[in-house]
């Protein structure tokens, strides 16, 4: 089985409190890919430079200027720091990027434009060549255009890409919080694309949470472990399959509504 496991800047930031999570990457190695994002340090770096940080619907809008500065958090420290982290926990692991050759295709989206990039398709062979090797992939979202051109892509759209490329059989995108919540702040088990509407029109998910469930629900139909969202806390318990954990993003119209 393949696994595509994406997790966010914040437990890279901070080590020590994450140890559960490298231990579970590294006891899961086999057949699992990493793609990570690093919004925290790419904030921290435009704060040092006094740059303004503007996001759109939780998508980081990106210049062209600013583009060689979040290749360079996410390709460079963000990326080489992880695969230190998962090395000293046991895992054999190697750092690329969505630009490395055929992790996936991208370019540039004309609907945000600027360096803001989409996958358009790929066929995995590089990480499936890094798989079959015992190899543990760690991949950092940039990608580039048919000229070679960096991209900034957004990590659960590039968790999604990989997963596609790669024919996963569950997707696992780990967050700072327990799940989708609902209007009291529950967790809830079930989303598909009908309750998620509703709850984004009514504000009950907001932010970055927009984009991860847009990616889950884009990708569910195509992953037959489907695609779950839950903290990277409870990484031990979602990565080796636990049902309980999280919230289940399907492509169907059934399952439990949001409140």
């Amino acid at each position: 089985m393949t696994t595509v496991v994406k997790i966010s800047g914040k437990p890279i930031a901070e080590p020590a409190s994450a140890g559960g999570l490298w231990s579970a990457l590294a006891a899961n190695a086999v057949g699992t890919v990493v793609v990570h994002g690093g919004g925290r340090q790419v904030d921290d770096l435009f704060a040092r430079l006094g740059l303004r940080v503007e996001r759109r619907d939780g998508i980081r809008l990106t210049s062209e200027t600013e583009m060689p500065l979040v290749a360079g958090v996410l390709a460079g420290e963000v990326n080489q720091t992880l695969v230190g982290l998962l090395c000293a926990a046991g895992a054999r692991a190697v750092g690329l990027s969505l630009a490395s050759a055929g992790v996936v295709d991208a370019e540039a989206d004309p609907g945000v434009g600027g360096r803001v990039g989409r996958v358009t398709g790929g066929n995995g062979s590089t990480l499936r060549t890094l798989l079959d090797a015992g190899l543990l992939p760690v991949v950092a979202s940039i990608a580039r255009d048919a000229t070679g051109a960096l991209l900034n892509i957004n990590a659960d759209d590039a968790a999604a890409g990989v997963a596609s490329a790669l024919g996963a059989e569950r997707v696992v995108l780990l967050t700072d919080v327990d799940g989708v919540a609902d209007a009291s702040g529950t967790t809830i088990e079930q989303i598909n694309e009908d309750s998620a509407a509703d709850a984004i029109e009514r504000c009950v998910i907001t932010g970055g949470m927009i984009a991860k469930v847009r990616s889950a629900l884009r990708l569910a139909g195509r992953v037959p472990g489907g695609v779950r969202i839950a903290s990277w806390r409870d990484a031990g318990a979602v990565i080796s399959g636990d049902e309980s954990v999280g919230t289940l993003v399907r492509s169907s119209e059934s399952g439990k509504e949001m409140g």
